[in-house]
């Protein structure tokens, strides 16, 4: 009897201590494959989860891992592919729309300066009205195809940010001109040079001041400070502070200005960003500050 219970005694023994060791090896495995996935998910990789263990349910779960790595890869590569040409197709859409819409609009304004009718002056104002339009939805367009580029290079240089925004600014004239805004421009001497992309900070610039010319009540001040800092300021009695908190949300606009497509200013704020610069906005006293910095 002894000898018996002996037997037994030894034989759990072995048991606990073969379960002890394939609870390790199983921990083991999974840490292993917890590492790996980490890695994968956070890189462009290859890679496959590799494991030192044989236990045959840790491979199952292994290879079943590694099949919905690679079936995730695919529908990445796709998707990837597909963003690409998407984008590539809104790009060459809004250029070559560009191109007869600028035509149209120097026509109706040859057409403005001849002596016409009534009907003939309201026919003209009908055209020039829908070719703004239509210019507008080509912006937007462009803006969208900037959105979707999910692979931007930016060609950073040495630049002077008081030049890119004086030329920005005088290419508005004619805008601020037809609005009735006086724009306030503060440019300081002191040159301020940033490693940046310069098309991408012509575009945010672009992006504010028609921001400007769309939304504001009056007159506009924009100020370039010697610390570097770039202040859009108009008075926007339409805005509240709930607004301009999600003001740089892409696709958020007015309610009563649906016409815009909301992308401007999250199209700047993306491109700040990338160029490693910070862009915020705040609502006082019935104005809208939107300061960036780079």
């Amino acid at each position: 009897m002894n000898i018996s219970l002996l037997m037994i005694t030894i034989a759990l023994f072995c048991i606990c201590i073969g379960t002890v060791i394939k609870i390790y090896v199983m921990k083991k495995s999974i840490k292993e494959i917890e590492s790996i996935y980490k890695y994968i998910l956070n890189s462009d990789t290859n890679n496959v989860i590799t494991i030192t263990s044989n236990d045959k349910d840790i491979k199952k779960l292994t290879n079943s891992l590694n099949k919905e790595f690679k079936e995730l890869r695919n529908q990445k590569l796709q998707y990837e592919s597909g963003n690409q040409k998407l984008k590539r197709l809104m790009t060459d859409i809004s250029h070559d729309l560009r191109t007869p819409f600028t035509a149209i609009n120097c026509y109706v304004e040859t057409l403005e300066e001849e002596t016409l009718s009534e009907k003939q002056k309201e026919c003209v104002d009908i055209i020039k009205n829908k070719a703004k339009e239509l210019t507008s939805l080509t912006e937007q367009l462009r803006d969208l195809s900037i959105g979707v580029d999910t692979e931007r290079k930016i060609n950073k240089e040495n630049c002077c940010i008081n030049n890119i925004l004086e030329e920005t600014i005088a290419s508005y004239y004619n805008s601020f001109k037809i609005k009735n805004i006086v724009p306030n421009i503060n440019i300081c001497e002191k040159k301020i040079y940033r490693n940046i992309d310069k098309d991408m900070v012509i575009r945010i610039f672009e992006n504010l001041i028609s921001n400007i010319i769309k939304y504001s009540d009056s007159n506009c001040n924009i100020i370039l400070s010697e610390n570097g800092k770039i202040s859009f300021s108009n008075k926007a009695s339409k805005l509240d502070v709930t607004t301009v908190k999600r003001i740089f949300d892409r696709y958020y606009t007015l309610e009563n200005m649906k016409k815009y497509s909301g992308l401007g200013l999250a199209i700047a704020k993306q491109l700040v960003e990338l160029n490693g610069g910070i862009i915020t906005a705040k609502y006082l006293k019935n104005e809208l500050y939107i300061e960036l910095l780079f």
